[in-house]
């Protein structure tokens, strides 16, 4: 027996012949080169464990920590520093799923009010206990329109994150369901183009507010005509946003996802982060994951403890509409300290800078006649602009500066040849602003 690598070379060598590869190298062939570090690690082997404390410490001071000024999907929010201080505590970094309630009280009361929290910002009915990020709650919504439609085909928005995109492809093409893109009219959904799609094998429509764009899309007559055909409409949203923006309720959703990075998680390369999803009470035995709620114990004190638990270690393999899902529970700690410090108000005035910020950063751009706005529409603290300059010499300028944003979105396809995306969070100052555009003016 292998108390640590259960895998013989005889069992690898099966698998790797099942797969019909030869080796196990093949099954990262779509991670880029450039990215793959196939050098020593420069870690020396001489020195004593005080002495390599040190030299780390050193190499830390050389790394740089830039201005950030990008966006799509991960955004540089004020983090309070008593969510670090708490977070980090054992009782919570260290704890297990709470199947006995007795020893996890602490543990399922944060996770209940966590989903409080979410069904306040959503305003549906019934939030799960998070999940792995937004790109696999929203994969995972797509899965429960199936489940309970008990149909086949998804329509996806072309104003979708791409991201968001592959993973729901990725997650629909294992399930053999389908999926077809709606398209897109001046940056925004076609109406006219969902109207003439929506046939009935189509479970649900999954569209993104704001969008890939930074467009804050208008809905109005989406959710009555979904509903005609009686499938589910599917709103992903910036969690943040939902503290001035209509919530998924109001726009008529059946079903709300979407990442909650931005309560108070930290950039951090872009993860770990955050997955919420919600809906009405009466598509709750269709969600994934968990569900804790309260209850009272004998002495009439208020108890917390998991109520649903929809995953294939749970029940039925066949009747589990999720066996890869689960929830993050310590990023849900972030989330509910985030939202209890901040408060209604406080969230209000995050989303007030930023929007002051970003259309601050929106005009001046403008203004150097080296930009141009193709799209004309609402935004709130993130958007696109379409420019004749290389998008390699904005990037390499703003870093020899600090700075990191100006993302070109060819990188998710020729479709956004010459868009590039700004984003500007309450962090930004004035002063950064306008370092920004000195630099862009510079550029020819």
């Amino acid at each position: 027996m292998f108390k640590y690598f259960p895998h013989t070379k005889a069992d690898i060598d099966t698998m790797l012949k099942s797969l019909n590869i030869s080796s196990i190298d093949e099954l990262f062939k779509d991670v880029p080169e450039s990215v793959i570090f196939n050098s020593d690690y420069d870690v020396p082997s001489f020195m004593s464990e005080s002495e390599l404390r040190n030299h780390f410490t050193e190499l830390g001071k050389k790394n740089q920590e830039l201005t950030l000024f990008s966006g799509l999907g991960i955004y540089d929010h004020y983090q309070p520093a008593v969510i670090d201080a708490l977070t980090s505590r054992q009782e919570f970094m260290t704890s297990y799923t709470p199947y006995q309630p007795e020893i996890s009280q602490g543990t399922l009361q944060y996770i209940f009010e966590y989903q409080s929290m979410i069904q306040t910002l959503t305003g549906l009915e019934v939030s799960n206990a998070s999940m792995y990020d937004g790109a696999t709650s929203t994969a995972e919504a797509a899965f429960m329109a199936c489940a309970v439609t008990r149909r086949n085909k998804i329509l996806l928005s072309s104003t979708l994150n791409p991201n968001t995109v592959n993973v729901i492809k990725t997650y629909l093409r294992y399930k053999e369901l389908e999926w077809e893109f709606i398209e897109e009219k001046s940056g925004v959904v076609d109406f006219a183009d969902l109207k003439s799609k929506l046939t009935k094998d189509v479970a649900g429509v999954i569209v993104q507010k704001p969008n890939i764009y930074g467009i804050i899309e208008d809905y109005e007559g989406f959710s009555e005509l979904i509903k005609m055909n009686k499938s589910l409409f599917i709103v992903n949203s910036d969690i943040s946003t939902l503290g001035v923006l209509k919530s998924p309720k109001e726009d008529g959703a059946d079903i709300a996802c979407g990442d909650c990075q931005s309560l108070g998680m930290p950039v951090a390369f872009g993860g770990p982060t955050l997955g919420y999803l919600a809906t009405q009470k009466e598509y709750v035995r269709k969600m994934p994951g968990r569900i804790c709620g309260f209850t009272h114990d004998l002495e009439g004190k208020r108890a917390f403890v998991l109520t649903l638990q929809a995953r294939e270690q749970h029940i039925r393999r066949s009747k589990a509409n999720s066996n890869i899902c689960s929830n993050q529970s310590l990023m849900a700690l972030f989330a509910t300290i985030y939202l209890s410090l901040m408060g209604k108000n406080g969230l209000k005035e995050v989303n007030n800078l930023s929007y002051q910020g970003a259309h601050y950063l929106y005009d001046r751009l403008l203004k150097t006649g080296k930009f141009t706005d193709p799209f004309k529409k609402p935004f709130l603290k993130e958007f696109t602009l379409e420019t004749s300059l290389p998008k390699e010499s904005i990037q390499t300028a703003l870093l020899e500066k600090g700075i990191f944003g100006g993302i070109g979105l060819d990188v998710f396809g020729e479709k956004y040849e010459g868009l590039i995306n700004f984003s500007v969070t309450e962090k930004r100052t004035q002063a950064e602003i306008d370092n920004l555009v000195e630099i862009m003016e510079g550029l020819s």
